[in-house]
């Protein structure tokens, strides 16, 4: 008998009152993630972004307490204002490599977003995870309904 072991993964869906472009715009454009990512109190320092297939982008943000978390990796699928899909692994475990994908649908004059982060290494960095993507979420509604 062979038994498959599913790797924890999370959903998170949020409707923005702003455009799809706009939406997509802010996940695509250095400048923009630098004033949404990362959940409460942590800063974005650094975004670089190539979205396209095969392009890289990489972002690295500080918590309060001083402590950098750089992310990066690769774009695997990109649809301007619909879809990106991308890889996403810290500097501090590479080896542990998970998949983001975030869609974007029109809804009644906004934007549905979908994001689905999968293939987590345990629960434990799911669940760290889904407290920084909810965080981020928040301040991304803030920034593109501005």
């Amino acid at each position: 008998m062979v038994t498959t072991a599913t790797k924890p993964s999370l959903t998170i869906k949020r409707r923005f009152n702003a455009s799809p472009a706009k939406v997509f715009s802010a996940w695509t454009d250095p400048e923009k993630v630098k004033r949404w990512m990362g959940p409460g109190e942590v800063k974005s320092l650094h975004a670089e972004a190539d979205p396209r297939k095969g392009g890289r982008y990489r972002w690295v943000m500080q918590s309060p307490d001083g402590e950098e978390h750089d992310v990066s990796g690769v774009y695997r699928e990109v649809i301007p204002n619909e879809k990106l899909v991308f890889t996403w692994a810290w500097k501090s475990t590479p080896e542990r490599e998970s998949l983001v994908t975030v869609t974007l649908k029109s809804d009644a004059g906004g934007t549905l977003l979908t994001l689905t982060h999968e293939q987590f290494f345990d629960e434990d960095a799911r669940d760290r995870h889904q407290h920084g993507w909810s965080g981020s979420m928040e301040k991304l509604e803030q920034f593109v309904s501005a």
